[in-house]
């Protein structure tokens, strides 16, 4: 197993132990391929695949496809962000970064965006980005004003 997996199972096993609900309930494994995942798509073309939580009112997990050369607004969050990128590559960077200054994310990479920081989210590869996300609150996408 390469480090990087070795790392996404990591944090993966961790944010699955943080107490929004509990999985001794049900008693059994849950397991999804990526052609079973059941993605919404949002207007802009970013895709979510819920897998645990409401993401529009309460902490969440899901898996977020992004469109290959895809940049956000500046904004920002109410809830702390944390990501594994799965495929394809991402930088998360303060508005106003040089793009020669961005901290390019291959797959493999993790990154935690702070609540209320603004920044600017983007797929750099020439393929899509698909990321594994943990919000600690309920999802929204709030726009920075100039």
């Amino acid at each position: 197993m390469t480090v990087t997996w070795k790392f996404t199972w990591a944090f993966l096993l961790s944010v699955t132990f943080i107490p929004t609900t509990s999985f001794a309930e049900g008693g059994k494994i849950e397991s999804i391929s990526p052609e079973k995942l059941a993605y919404d798509v949002t207007p802009e073309g970013v895709a979510f695949a819920p897998l645990m939580g409401k993401r529009f009112t309460e902490a969440y997990m899901a898996m977020v496809r992004l469109p290959a050369g895809l940049e956000s607004p500046v904004h920002t969050k109410s809830a702390n962000m944390f990501g594994v990128v799965i495929s394809g590559e991402m930088t998360h960077s303060p508005p106003g970064t040089p793009t020669d200054a961005e901290i390019i994310l291959p797959a493999g990479s993790f990154y935690k965006i702070p609540q209320d920081l603004p920044h600017v989210s983007k797929c750099v590869s020439t393929v899509e980005c698909v990321t594994f996300l943990y919000q600690d609150g309920k999802f929204d996408f709030r726009p920075v004003k100039n």
